[in-house]
């Protein structure tokens, strides 16, 4: 049975992109592609970074932690301002944040789902 021809194209390409394969534990691969997929890599990336061809940046600890904390404060922290000075507060005492708690709980704050959903009822 005759093999269909390549396009010149593909063969083109294949002459330039050449395939490296090699053969590793399974266990080793499963590892390789979960620590690539963190990264947002693929086996080609890293075979690259190797080459020396495409670079990566590895952030220190310090600095990604200081990343997540701005993060996570823009996203959940609820500051308010000082009724005398005006100056922004931030809650982080544990019986001040029971107090917000209580206050919202007995004041009828809620999911807008739900809230809308009673008022329909």
């Amino acid at each position: 049975m005759k093999k269909p021809n390549k396009a010149p194209s593909r063969i083109k390409y294949e002459q330039s992109h050449p395939t490296i394969s090699g053969r590793v534990p399974i266990e080793a691969r499963d590892k390789l592609l979960v620590n690539l997929a963190k990264l947002g890599m693929t086996i080609s990336d890293a075979l690259m970074v190797l080459a020396g061809e495409l670079e990566i940046r590895v952030i220190p600890i310090d600095e990604a932690r200081k990343q997540g904390f701005e993060e996570a404060k823009k996203r959940y922290m609820v500051p308010y301002n000082c009724y005398i000075c005006g100056n922004p507060i931030t809650i982080t005492n544990p019986e001040t944040k029971k107090v917000v708690s209580k206050f919202l709980t007995e004041h009828g704050w809620g999911h807008q789902k739900c809230i809308e959903r009673a008022r329909r009822t």
